[in-house]
């Protein structure tokens, strides 16, 4: 990893590390769960959240960071290793204290009860025993350790107990370790008859409590004299060398059947496990004692997702949930009765999403589909999910006799499976299916449909910030264009045709292009505002992304402040750019917005003078970050319509710059502080706008 405190140009902040930032980024999300204004049940959703995202964080990047510590020159020294880790602990230790001390009793106050062995009464305690016995014994495999028994192979995340157990086991022997492994099909949360709850009360009970309150009769004839419940974190990088292999597919395919059994890097184990036995599990993962995380409560709160989703409303106690809210249907911009095509001939459309549906996408493919006209489709896919409207529509169209091109990236990470599902069934009906380009991901998010009229062929586009997924669509905010300008669409096309052939394209005309021009492109344009600066004109930068972390971009950003510039940045995560040092980022702002949906958006603004034509507006799918710039098929495009640039400042950048709930302005320490509790939020704003249909 590439650290700024190396470039020699200022001395950098230590916080201001990539791992360190992605931790910082959690505790945002954890400060959401002590928020006496976010509904209980959404509370304990941002709990679950940040174990989700920990959980990402060990199996990819403190996997990438502990090989560069062992790397020599790789700039991560031993003491960085051990600093990271330490924020770790001390982060998921605040995690279990929000989780227990907070987020719990708060939920029992209004009715919402998980109740351990000792909590439940006799009536209660049948019933465990009696599900117990029905539907969890038939399913574990307690295994006694000895040669002939050894440690099992653990999986990546999977719930496990380890005891140690008195007397001696049917041979007369005394092997004293055992290991009972928990299947995933059992469900993690269990909620008990509203005749056993007692009125105005859900009662629910964990499966690691059931377990343990009859862990004793897995061994008939030995006493269980301790126990806990563990669990490994393993490196999930899905490795494959593809310039040593014939077909991807097929090595990612053998790949996953293996990424569950990675290198171990984390044991969870709970706090009452004695020394013996977790000395016991770090001797058997060859684990030093850092890798131990000894935590207050269930060692995987992900896992409490199924108490969210169980809960009933109730009109007797407080909202429990976000209200509901309907992406609202674009009907300015997007009659529902006129076609697709016949409106993107009259100009773009602009979808903002979540706030607007992402319905109008499927329309579009699924009027290409069947429409006669429609010649060929192409898209690119990268995180599309399981089920997917768009997928089956694209089969339908093969099925119709149309030219069907897919751009599947199969290396999206954690979701390898279901793209190589995908890219399956869709070759099995004739699609043209293509994987992307050796060592690089394709994370461009691109629709392409060139249809027959009148006598010749036009091209209609669909280019987006965020993935071609409607469950996300209505989590993240992210926006979609809809164009039949040719210079976008022809560029379009001159990817995808890149992409299958692998040849070089005539420069494009209006995209940009990573690994080509996109990063070239972004530092050009802060020159032309840092110019603007030097010379006494207006200098303005906006940019809104997930994460800021590539050095060349950060530089030319300081630079340009330095000079004059004013710029504020919009960066949900990781941002290594420490703003407000005097005389260096003074002019710089950095703020995180972390609220209700996930800020997904890409935006760049850059204003070098007072003329609309000192103006430029760019919409990317691409973060901030090398491995975006240099390491990925990306895009981004210019807005070119006056109207249209001025809502995307007026609903993307300009709330969220006055945004006094949701946001955290980053200190030159790398640490953040809260902006305020009074205010304005943008979301929240942006909902009850779509809701009330003034947009």
């Amino acid at each position: 990893m590439t650290d700024l405190r190396a470039s020699g140009t200022f001395k950098m902040p230590a916080l201001l590390n990539r791992e360190r930032a992605i931790l910082e980024f959690n505790r945002r999300v954890l400060a959401q769960a002590r928020r006496a204004d976010v509904p209980l049940l959404e509370r304990l959703r941002y709990v679950c959240i940040v174990s989700s995202n920990l959980d990402e964080f060990f199996e990819v990047r403190f996997a990438d960071y502990l090989e560069a510590a062992r790397r020599a020159g790789s700039g991560v020294s031993t003491r960085d290793l051990d600093s990271v880790a330490a924020d770790a602990h001390a982060l998921i230790d605040d995690q279990y204290t929000v989780f227990n001390d907070e987020v719990m009793p708060a939920l029992q106050g209004q009715g919402v009860v998980i109740l351990n062995h000792e909590q439940r009464d006799a009536a209660q305690r049948r019933w465990v025993a009696s599900f117990f016995e029905r539907e969890v014994r038939p399913l574990l495999v307690p295994v006694g350790l000895d040669p002939s028994h050894p440690f099992p192979q653990v999986a990546n995340k999977s719930l496990n107990f380890i005891a140690r157990l008195g007397g001696k086991d049917a041979f007369g022997r005394e092997n004293t370790i055992a290991i009972v492994k928990v299947p995933r099909v059992l469900p993690r949360v269990i909620r008990l008859p509203a005749k056993l709850a007692g009125p105005g009360r859900q009662v629910f009970v964990l499966l690691t409590s059931v377990i343990r309150a009859h862990l004793a009769s897995l061994f008939p004839g030995r006493e269980v004299e301790v126990f806990s419940q563990f669990r490994v974190t393993r490196d999930s990088d899905l490795e494959v060398d593809e310039d040593d292999v014939k077909n991807l597919r097929q090595a990612l395919r053998s790949g996953l059947t293996t990424r569950h059994f990675g290198q171990a890097l984390r044991i969870e184990v709970v706090s009452t496990c004695p020394p013996e036995l977790y000395e016991f599990l770090l001797r058997q993962f060859a684990l030093p004692p850092a890798a131990l995380y000894r935590v207050n409560g269930p060692v995987n709160l992900v896992r409490l997702n199924q108490l969210i989703d169980q809960v009933d409303d109730d009109s007797e106690r407080p909202l429990l949930r976000f209200p509901p809210f309907e992406p609202a249907w674009p009907q300015a911009s997007l009659p529902r009765q006129e076609s697709m095509f016949d409106r993107l001939r009259e100009g773009d459309v602009l979808l903002h999403q979540p706030f607007e549906s992402f319905e109008p996408v499927v329309q579009f493919l699924r009027e290409a589909v069947h429409d006669p006209d429609v010649l060929a489709i192409k898209q690119t896919i990268y995180r599309t999910g399981s089920e997917s409207p768009l997928m089956d529509l694209l089969i339908e169209a093969a099925r119709r006799g149309k030219e069907v091109m897919v751009v599947v990236e199969l290396k999206a990470r954690f979701d390898e499976e279901a793209n190589i599902n995908w890219a399956e069934r869709l070759e099995a009906v004739g699609v043209q299916v293509v994987y992307g380009i050796v060592g690089l991901k394709t994370h461009a998010k691109l629709l392409l449909i060139t249809r027959r009229e009148r006598g010749r062929l036009r091209r209609y586009a669909h280019l987006s910030t965020g993935n071609y997924n409607p469950k996300s669509a209505k989590l993240y905010t992210d926006l979609g264009y809809f164009t039949a300008e040719p210079d976008l669409t022809i560029d379009a096309d001159a990817v995808f045709q890149q992409l299958a052939s692998l040849g070089r394209t005539k420069p494009l005309r209006a995209l940009l292009q990573a690994p080509f021009t996109l990063h070239k492109q972004m530092l050009a344009q802060i020159e032309k505002v840092a110019a603007s600066a030097r010379a006494g004109r207006t200098a303005r930068i906006v940019v809104k992304v997930n994460a800021l972390t590539d050095v060349p971009l950060i530089h030319a950003l300081i630079a340009a402040g330095r000079q004059g510039a004013d710029i504020d940045l919009i960066v949900r995560g990781a941002c290594m750019l420490p703003p407000g040092m005097a005389g260096v980022t003074d002019r710089i702002r950095v703020r995180s917005v972390v609220g209700r949906f996930l800020e997904h958006s890409r935006i760049a603004y850059f204003c070098w003078g007072e003329a609309q034509a000192e103006q430029a507006l760019f919409l990317s799918s691409a973060d901030w970050m090398s491995r975006n710039m240099f390491g990925r098929i990306e895009v981004a495009w210019p807005v070119r319509d006056v109207a249209m640039r001025q809502r995307v400042i007026d609903e993307c950048l300009v709330p969220y710059l006055h945004d006094h709930q949701d946001a955290w302005q980053l200190r030159a320490d790398g640490s953040y502080v809260r902006i305020g509790s009074d205010g304005p939020s943008a979301q929240q704003a942006l909902v009850a706008r779509y809701t009330a249909g003034d947009a």
